[in-house]
């Protein structure tokens, strides 16, 4: 639960009972919200999957957490203020940190993992059948948990699709995994999964997206669309803008921050979520941070805000590679 201060808002001190304490943090500016209104929101905007089950709009990633034992508190407690934000989708891989992420993922959710939508990778040469059921068995024991509600092929790889389909169904019928989906495939490679016999079963592709990464619009966004399969954006504020020379810079994007009172990076992340149907998972491993990126969640950019940032980030006029990182 958190304290709440005579106005009704929330103070500046969070407590939780299950962070073990309270912490002493200053509010960014950039929280104009009742937290509880930030999580309820959170909560009630969700996206639905082909089996209808349902998701987050925004969730919360972790790739380069649980590398730092110094920091291994701070990551805990930012990964659990999400979940109590509406943010329950915690996105991780066997890649990350070499198991280190699902170890502390593992952590962060002891006692709520029946609130959590728990999402996992698999690297591209343990996708078959020959090792695919250890690596999930591996990140299971990680995590701390008896089941996956999704795994992920974290990329293409020399194994066939169809070896790789017939190893996630397998883990399925074992209830290891509810549901499985892929990660940076383009247009032509999901055309040929679909083709596969059970490859329809796929229920996502996480791939890169953000403002100054609008490659997936010309053509697999649309072909997602077409077929009701909402697409996972990754590093959806492009790593605090590294990813995109002047991203946070641009006079379109400070302006509507300074207009809204947010942070630039609370933009680029209404921007992402603005249609509705892609589910974005930042990273943040500092509360600070989850807050800002919760409460984008209530950021409706108008119309006139979209053609602002379109204008300034174009989406291109042609095929190009799909982009990676």
């Amino acid at each position: 639960m958190f304290l709440m201060d005579d106005r009704g808002k929330y103070s500046k001190y969070i407590y939780n009972l299950s962070f073990k304490g309270i912490f002493n943090m200053n509010m960014p500016k950039s929280i104009n919200h009742d937290l509880a209104e930030i999580a309820q929101k959170n909560r009630l905007s969700r996206i639905k999957l082909a089996d209808g089950a349902s998701v987050p709009r925004i969730g919360q990633g972790t790739w380069f957490m649980g590398e730092s034992a110094a920091n291994r508190e701070a990551e805990i407690a930012a990964l659990r203020l999400g979940v109590e934000l509406g943010m329950n989708l915690i996105d991780t891989a066997e890649m990350y940190g070499e198991g280190n992420a699902e170890l502390l993922v593992g952590e962060a959710i002891k006692g709520i993992r029946d609130d959590v939508f728990l999402v996992s990778k698999v690297y591209p040469h343990n996708a078959g059948q020959d090792k695919m059921a250890a690596s999930c068995e591996a990140s299971l024991k990680r995590l701390g948990t008896d089941h996956l509600d999704l795994y992920l092929l974290h990329w293409r790889g020399n194994i066939p699709l169809a070896e790789t389909v017939d190893s996630m169904e397998k883990l399925v019928e074992q209830g290891k995994i509810a549901r499985w989906g892929v990660s940076n495939l383009d247009t032509e490679d999901m055309q040929e999964l679909t083709r596969i016999s059970k490859g329809t079963h796929c229920v996502t592709n996480q791939v890169l997206y953000h403002l100054g990464s609008r490659g997936i619009e010309y053509d697999l966004l649309p072909w997602h669309r077409s077929r009701n399969m909402p697409i996972m954006a990754y590093s959806p504020l492009a790593q605090a803008g590294s990813l995109r020379k002047g991203l946070l810079e641009n006079e379109a994007v400070a302006e509507i921050a300074r207009d809204r009172q947010c942070s630039p990076l609370q933009v680029l992340l209404a921007w992402t979520i603005r249609e509705g149907d892609v589910m974005a998972i930042p990273k943040a491993s500092s509360l600070e941070h989850v807050l800002e990126n919760a409460s984008a969640g209530l950021i409706q950019l108008t119309p006139e805000e979209v053609w602002k940032l379109d204008d300034a980030f174009q989406m291109p006029s042609w095929k190009v590679p799909l982009d990676m990182i």
